[in-house]
Protein backbone atom coordinates (compact mmCIF):
# COMPACT_ATOMS: atom_id res chain seq x y z
CA UNK A 1 0.00 0.00 0.00
CA UNK A 2 1.25 3.18 -1.00
CA UNK A 3 1.93 6.05 1.61
CA UNK A 4 -0.21 9.29 2.13
CA UNK A 5 1.24 12.20 0.18
CA UNK A 6 1.38 15.80 0.59
CA UNK A 7 -0.62 17.85 -1.64
CA UNK A 8 -0.84 21.11 -0.86
CA UNK A 9 0.43 23.43 1.68
CA UNK A 10 -0.69 26.87 2.36
CA UNK A 11 1.00 29.15 3.90
CA UNK A 12 0.14 33.40 4.87
CA UNK A 13 3.64 35.52 6.25
CA UNK A 14 3.90 39.47 6.83
CA UNK A 15 5.92 41.16 4.79
CA UNK A 16 6.29 44.24 6.94
CA UNK A 17 5.91 46.67 4.65
CA UNK A 18 2.85 48.79 2.54
CA UNK A 19 3.63 47.81 -1.34
CA UNK A 20 3.03 49.38 -4.75
CA UNK A 21 1.81 46.17 -6.74
CA UNK A 22 1.44 48.05 -9.82
CA UNK A 23 5.38 48.54 -9.67
CA UNK A 24 5.72 44.91 -8.56
CA UNK A 25 3.67 43.87 -11.74
CA UNK A 26 5.92 46.33 -13.83
CA UNK A 27 9.07 45.11 -12.65
CA UNK A 28 8.70 41.55 -11.35
CA UNK A 29 9.07 38.67 -13.35
CA UNK A 30 6.33 36.28 -13.67
CA UNK A 31 3.63 38.82 -12.02
CA UNK A 32 0.43 39.34 -12.92
CA UNK A 33 -2.07 42.32 -11.41
CA UNK A 34 -5.61 43.06 -12.13
CA UNK A 35 -6.62 45.11 -9.52
CA UNK A 36 -10.27 45.54 -10.93
CA UNK A 37 -10.44 41.43 -10.92
CA UNK A 38 -8.25 40.77 -7.58
CA UNK A 39 -7.04 42.99 -5.40
CA UNK A 40 -3.60 41.11 -5.20
CA UNK A 41 -0.76 41.30 -7.20
CA UNK A 42 -0.54 37.46 -7.99
CA UNK A 43 3.82 35.76 -8.17
CA UNK A 44 5.03 32.16 -8.97
CA UNK A 45 8.05 31.08 -8.70
CA UNK A 46 9.14 27.77 -10.28
CA UNK A 47 11.49 26.36 -7.27
CA UNK A 48 9.75 25.34 -5.39
CA UNK A 49 6.70 25.78 -7.57
CA UNK A 50 4.09 27.77 -5.96
CA UNK A 51 1.67 30.71 -5.95
CA UNK A 52 1.96 34.07 -3.56
CA UNK A 53 -1.26 36.33 -3.60
CA UNK A 54 0.67 39.26 -2.48
CA UNK A 55 -1.39 42.35 -0.89
CA UNK A 56 -0.98 46.34 -0.59
CA UNK A 57 -0.98 45.70 3.44
CA UNK A 58 1.91 43.66 2.95
CA UNK A 59 0.79 40.23 3.61
CA UNK A 60 1.47 36.89 1.74
CA UNK A 61 -0.47 33.54 0.97
CA UNK A 62 2.00 30.96 -0.53
CA UNK A 63 0.06 28.14 -1.85
CA UNK A 64 1.46 24.78 -3.62
CA UNK A 65 4.20 23.64 -1.60
CA UNK A 66 4.58 19.81 -1.60
CA UNK A 67 6.29 20.72 2.35
CA UNK A 68 5.90 22.78 5.02
CA UNK A 69 9.90 23.49 4.23
CA UNK A 70 9.29 24.48 0.87
CA UNK A 71 6.47 26.97 2.05
CA UNK A 72 9.05 28.64 4.43
CA UNK A 73 11.49 28.93 1.37
CA UNK A 74 9.17 30.10 -1.26
CA UNK A 75 8.06 32.95 1.05
CA UNK A 76 11.76 33.90 1.79
CA UNK A 77 12.40 33.43 -2.22
CA UNK A 78 9.55 35.84 -3.01
CA UNK A 79 10.29 38.23 0.06
CA UNK A 80 14.23 37.92 -1.96
CA UNK A 81 12.49 38.97 -5.07
CA UNK A 82 10.50 41.75 -3.77
CA UNK A 83 13.69 43.53 -2.19
CA UNK A 84 15.55 42.85 -5.80
CA UNK A 85 12.78 44.81 -7.32
CA UNK A 86 12.55 47.79 -5.08
CA UNK A 87 11.17 47.44 -1.91
CA UNK A 88 13.78 46.92 0.62
CA UNK A 89 11.64 46.53 3.79
CA UNK A 90 10.78 43.62 3.28
CA UNK A 91 11.00 41.30 6.05
CA UNK A 92 9.08 38.05 6.62
CA UNK A 93 7.52 37.87 10.18
CA UNK A 94 4.69 35.60 10.92
CA UNK A 95 4.83 33.15 8.76
CA UNK A 96 2.33 30.67 9.59
CA UNK A 97 1.20 27.33 7.88
CA UNK A 98 -2.79 27.80 7.36
CA UNK A 99 -3.75 24.21 5.83
CA UNK A 100 -2.13 21.17 4.36
CA UNK A 101 -3.83 18.62 2.12
CA UNK A 102 -3.04 15.17 1.84
CA UNK A 103 -4.28 12.01 -0.25
CA UNK A 104 -4.07 8.19 0.07
CA UNK A 105 -5.39 5.35 -1.46
CA UNK A 106 -7.24 3.57 1.13
CA UNK A 107 -7.58 0.54 -0.76
CA UNK A 108 -11.79 0.87 -1.24
CA UNK A 109 -14.32 3.49 -1.85
CA UNK A 110 -15.50 5.89 1.03
CA UNK A 111 -19.23 6.40 0.33
CA UNK A 112 -19.45 10.18 1.71
CA UNK A 113 -22.89 10.53 1.66
CA UNK A 114 -23.33 7.91 3.76
CA UNK A 115 -20.82 8.62 5.97
CA UNK A 116 -22.16 12.36 6.52
CA UNK A 117 -25.36 10.56 7.19
CA UNK A 118 -23.95 8.54 10.07
CA UNK A 119 -22.32 11.18 12.17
Amino acid sequence: MSKPQLQNIVSTAKLGSVLDLFKIALNGANVEYKPKRFAAAIMRIREPKTTALIFRSGKMVCTGAKSEKDSYTAAKNYAKSLRKIGNPNVKISDFTIQNIVGSHDVGFQIKLEKLHMQS
